[in-house]
């Protein structure tokens, strides 16, 4: 793999106007190649245009705490230009997104492709194992298996859930609804949930 220097990330990150680290990641996959880690950065919905210069480098960092102080989540989410980052609309959307996030303590990801292969990994092996699987014929086991990764890896990631307050919809199509309605795009970039007690010895 080639090897990703802070000066190569920095010159993407001024081009596309998108985070170091998803920079990096674009980097990494691309081998170093800044049109292809353009094009990747692109393709995930990073909010990168360049040939119209349309980056989501506005927004806001939100908080919501929900009822009784037990879980909170720290949320940011971006747009392209500070007069959206403070309609009521974005400014709803990205309380509700916050409120998402706290609901469903399943919630560990933005989109599939964040997920670590190491994960999908464990998850693959958990359900190959299965008891009701054990007769299956292989081929058959392997199309179950694949769907069963595939439900999981959705629940996982916040991009794929219903939305909260419209079950009808994920949570991807009402960012792009609001997103037509403000006339620009709108990307999560990342939230931490934080639970009461949690990782205390």
């Amino acid at each position: 793999m080639v090897n990703i220097n802070a000066k190569i990330v920095q010159e993407l990150r001024q081009k596309t106007g998108v985070g170091m680290m998803d920079c990096k990641k674009a980097l990494q996959i691309t081998n170093g190649d800044i049109e292809a880690a353009i094009i990747w950065l692109r393709k995930k919905s990073f909010g990168v245009s360049v040939e119209n210069e349309r980056i989501t480098s506005e927004g806001i960092v939100s908080s919501y705490v929900h009822t009784g102080g037990k879980v909170a989540v720290l949320l940011e989410v971006n747009c392209e230009t500070d007069f959206v980052a403070k309609t009521e609309a974005f400014q709803v959307l990205v309380k509700d997104i916050a409120m998402q996030i706290a609901a469903y303590s399943n919630i560990n990801y933005i989109n599939v492709e964040d997920i670590p292969q190491e994960i999908i990994d464990k998850e693959k092996a958990i359900e190959v194992e299965r008891d009701d699987l054990a007769k299956k014929p292989d081929n058959i086991k392997e199309k179950i298996v694949k769907g069963r990764i595939e439900k999981r890896l959705k629940e996982m990631t916040l991009m794929n859930q219903p939305f909260i307050r419209n079950p009808k919809l994920t949570v991807e199509e009402h960012i792009k609804q609001v997103a037509s309605v403000v006339g620009e795009n709108i990307r999560v970039r990342r939230f931490v949930r934080f639970v009461l007690g949690e990782k205390i010895d």
